[in-house]
């Protein structure tokens, strides 16, 4: 049975001026998941922000903070970020030579713990680790770059990935971050996708552009609902 799919807000397209009002616009708009990037200028060149700032955040209440570590050496900042509210933590296996130990301190924290894989990084890289994981979290772009379409090639990984979970017992969520919008996200639902990272196919607000707060909620509440729909188009034929 194919699950609903779940929209998951990256804030870094919101507005950085007041990044709690927008993540409470995004939960009202029916956003349940919100993502959250953390790099540190080491292992992507950008540097955005840390656990500081997002104990900071305003979290909604039944919302979940979706924190993705873009970071070296991750299992240095789990139980920061785990303390600082972050519900789910994925950390990338090319970050680190203990992925299985930061899997591990990640529920040790109380979180749900995920492995995320960049685009040319092997599936095979999760052999030793099924029974950590809670989420995969599959990069259909290159991290840390912007301005990246979709690489065409990650549904293939997304489906081989789907089909080893299943030859496994395993039900558990598969997220993919990067490129995803309206022309995307039917090909990677259908190949096995669960989760969807979406920033600019979001917060679609072009600068300078002002709207009323009814309207800016209403534009969310759009984009959300039109990803859901175009996601699960064919289940609809």
């Amino acid at each position: 049975m194919n699950r609903a799919p779940v929209i998951a807000p990256s804030i870094l397209s919101a507005d950085f001026g007041n990044v709690s009002r927008e993540i409470e616009r995004i939960h009202q708009a029916g956003a349940t998941w919100i993502h959250l990037d953390v790099m540190d200028g080491n292992f992507v060149p950008n540097i955005t922000f840390g656990a500081i700032a997002v104990e900071s955040f305003i979290k909604p209440e039944g919302c979940v903070f979706d924190v993705h570590l873009m970071v070296v050496n991750p299992e240095k900042h789990i139980a920061a970020f785990a303390k600082a509210g972050a519900d789910v933590v994925s950390i990338h296996a090319e970050a680190t030579e203990h992925l299985q130990y930061g899997l591990k301190m990640i529920r040790d924290h109380d979180a749900k713990a995920c492995v995320a894989l960049n685009p040319a990084t092997p599936l095979e890289t999760l052999d030793w680790v099924y029974p950590d994981l809670d989420m995969v979290l599959l990069m259909s772009v290159n991290p840390g770059w912007g301005g990246q379409s979709f690489i065409p090639p990650v549904l293939d990984k997304i489906s081989s990935l789907r089909q080893r979970l299943q030859d496994r017992g395993m039900d558990i969520p598969i997220q993919v971050d990067g490129g995803i919008n309206l022309k995307t996200i039917a090909s990677a639902y259908r190949a096995g996708t669960t989760n969807f990272v979406a920033g600019s196919a979001v917060f679609t607000l072009k600068p300078g552009e002002s709207m009323s707060e009814e309207e800016l909620l209403e534009t969310y509440r759009n984009n959300i609902s039109d990803l859901k729909k175009e996601a699960t188009k064919d289940l609809m034929v």
